[in-house]
């Protein structure tokens, strides 16, 4: 809401081209942020809640991030309707202020590790922890390739336009399905918590949101799709919860930054790499099997990691 309501603001006084250097560089110095705010966060999670309750803490930092997420272009495009642009900004930066205060409010924990190695002996470290622990490697890999092949939903604008001609509205929906499905679960989760079988459930859950992306390609309803894309929210919520509590109960305290470094280098490239792999397997097969495709990828993609990763297979509790 930010950026859009900042390029509306300045076009009436600079040159288009001026905006558009404005909001790029904006983009990438948030970028920058983020690459620092998402190990931190990752690493103070221990410090905060008791180990037995971290499986909850993931779940309702998923949930306020999936929050966030929905309604947050809802609410920005309802405060620009209603009050305009300026008033628009300022309430986004007092938000940011009020989060800034209550994130003082949290009281001092005290650092048990203070090892420093550098950066580069650091990453190092790091990468030697991920690739020389099964579980890890198996966990973050499964989230790359998955979402990787799985990002079908980069094709939603072609597919309610020429293949189930909804329209805007339409569009909206289906766009939102997915995290409708995943709040809705993680919810759930955050009162019914998973205690056993999580290996077998954590590939069950990405395996069925892989069916889920194949059938959405299948599809010619709108009420299908939409039900499809909401399932697939609710596999895809489940799956998170696992593979971000394994990633901190399995990480040792002093890399757990490291490690969450790496993650996030895996998670931003499949994210941003599965939305390429889907454009660009519609340009070559047309956008229904490329659709399919993807489906059919991320489900070989779990069957090889179920034969490939017996540890993961074999967890039956996260405290393990």
């Amino acid at each position: 809401m930010f950026l859009y309501a900042t390029s509306n603001y300045f076009t009436g006084q600079h040159s288009v081209r001026t905006v558009e250097v404005a909001i790029y560089s904006g983009m990438f110095i948030s970028g920058i942020l983020r690459a620092f705010i998402s190990p931190a966060s990752f690493s103070l999670m221990p410090l905060l809640v008791k180990t037995n309750e971290i499986s909850v803490a993931v779940t309702w930092t998923s949930t306020s991030w999936l929050l966030g997420s929905v309604m947050g272009p809802l609410v920005g495009g309802l405060l620009l309707a209603w009050i305009g642009i300026t008033y628009s900004i300022q309430i986004a930066i007092l938000t940011l202020l009020i989060c800034g205060v209550l994130i003082l409010q949290i009281k001092r924990k005290p650092i048990t590790f203070t090892k420093d190695v550098g950066i580069v002996k650091g990453l190092a470290e790091g990468f030697r922890f991920v690739f020389g622990n099964q579980i890890i490697l198996a966990v973050i890999s499964l989230d790359l390739f998955a979402v990787l092949f799985g990002g079908a939903e980069a094709l939603l604008p072609v597919v309610a336009k020429d293949i189930l001609d909804v329209g805007e509205i339409g569009y909206g929906w289906l766009r939102s399905a997915h995290g409708i499905g995943s709040i809705f679960l993680l919810l759930v989760l955050a009162y019914i918590p998973l205690k056993s079988n999580v290996g077998k459930k954590l590939f069950v859950s990405v395996g069925l949101y892989g069916l889920c992306i194949l059938l959405f390609g299948i599809s010619s309803s709108f009420v299908i799709s939409f039900g499809l894309l909401f399932m697939a929210g609710l596999f895809d919520g489940v799956s998170v919860v696992i593979r971000q509590s394994i990633l901190q109960i399995k990480t040792p305290s002093e890399i757990k930054g490291r490690v969450s470094s790496i993650n996030m280098m895996f998670i931003s490239s499949s994210n941003e790499l599965g939305a390429f792999e889907s454009g660009f397997a519609a340009r070559l097969m047309g956008t229904i099997p490329a659709i399919i495709f993807g489906g059919i990828m991320t489900i070989i993609v779990v069957l090889s990691t179920f034969l490939f990763a017996p540890k993961v297979r074999k967890l039956n509790s996260l405290d393990e």
